[in-house]
């Protein structure tokens, strides 16, 4: 395959609860007396918190950009800067902040994949709910729609039955497990903004994305139609995110931040000009810890 350059080598494995109250009260028998309204009010004990903000342990699964490829070198892994796990100091990953890096080191675990999708999430889950950790970070759908064409993108409503599959394997295991779940990314973003880099341009003819990124100079209604499509399809998974995490007690979506962040070149990585860079891969690590330290996402 002709490269067009150097930097253009890269060829790609494409790329957050309701509170529950759980009150008691005593029986009282007999002739024995009724206890006073004060007394009730002692007795009764506090509500269960539904949102822990300090995890003991965090798990992360997902695809290629939880595991940092190409943030570090042309097409590799690169965990270390991972926002979710990564111990890398200029990332500040979730887990480094939630955890300090001490704990993070050896309480915090990686089964995240490459080149993933919302199918393959369930079994990531079952990996993860086998540490019983604290919190799941969960970013994934960016490869159901970065496919060689809009018709061959995971239809809503596999998307949402693997999501369901995977909360149901990790509740399995780990009923008490918190949930952070990331939003999709902003696809038609990262097209606006990698396409004003000759070498973006050029690396992406290489197959990268191609619903989305596929002759990226073009502008008629054909190419525009293909990206709102794709568009389309990325707001209705943000969507079905959002409606599955609002079902479990324990699960918090990140409320589109994910998608709204208004991400520029100095995100992307410069190999691929479609992965988070280590800097995208920081202001990921922020949007998430916002997320899971907030009184609400």
């Amino acid at each position: 395959m002709r490269k067009p350059s150097h930097r253009a080598r890269a060829v790609l494995a494409v790329l957050s609860a309701a509170v529950l109250g759980v009150t008691g009260c005593d029986a009282v028998g007999g002739d024995a007396p009724g206890p006073t309204a004060t007394d009730a009010r002692k007795a009764k004990p506090s509500p269960t918190p539904a949102w822990d903000s300090s995890p003991a342990s965090v798990a992360a699964v997902g695809d290629s950009i939880t595991r940092g490829f190409d943030a570090c070198a042309v097409l590799t892994d690169c965990p270390e800067v991972s926002w979710a796990t990564g111990s890398s100091a200029e990332v500040d990953s979730l887990a480094v902040r939630l955890l300090g890096r001490a704990k993070a080191a050896e309480r915090s675990w990686n089964y995240s994949v490459t080149g993933a999708r919302m199918a393959d999430l369930p079994g990531q889950m079952v990996r993860a709910a086998s540490r019983k950790p604290g919190l799941v970070a969960v970013m994934v759908g960016a490869n159901d729609a970065c496919r060689a064409s809009t018709s061959a993108m995971t239809s809503v409503s596999d998307f949402r039955a693997d999501f369901q599959d995977a909360m149901s394997a990790l509740r399995g295991t780990a009923p008490k497990a918190q949930v952070y779940v990331a939003s999709v990314p902003n696809l038609k973003r990262l097209w606006s903004e990698g396409r004003t880099n000759p070498v973006g341009r050029q690396v992406w003819k290489l197959g990268l994305c191609p619903s989305m990124l596929g002759d990226a100079d073009a502008v008629d209604a054909a190419a525009t139609e293909r990206r709102d499509t794709v568009q389309k399809r990325v707001e209705d998974y943000n969507k079905v995110l959002e409606e599955v995490c609002a079902k479990d007690r324990h699960c918090r979506f990140d409320g589109g931040a994910v998608y709204a962040y208004r991400f520029g070149t100095d995100q992307l990585s410069h190999y691929d000009w479609f992965h988070p860079s280590v800097n995208g891969q920081a202001r990921l690590a922020e949007i998430a810890y916002r997320a899971v330290t907030g009184k609400q996402a």
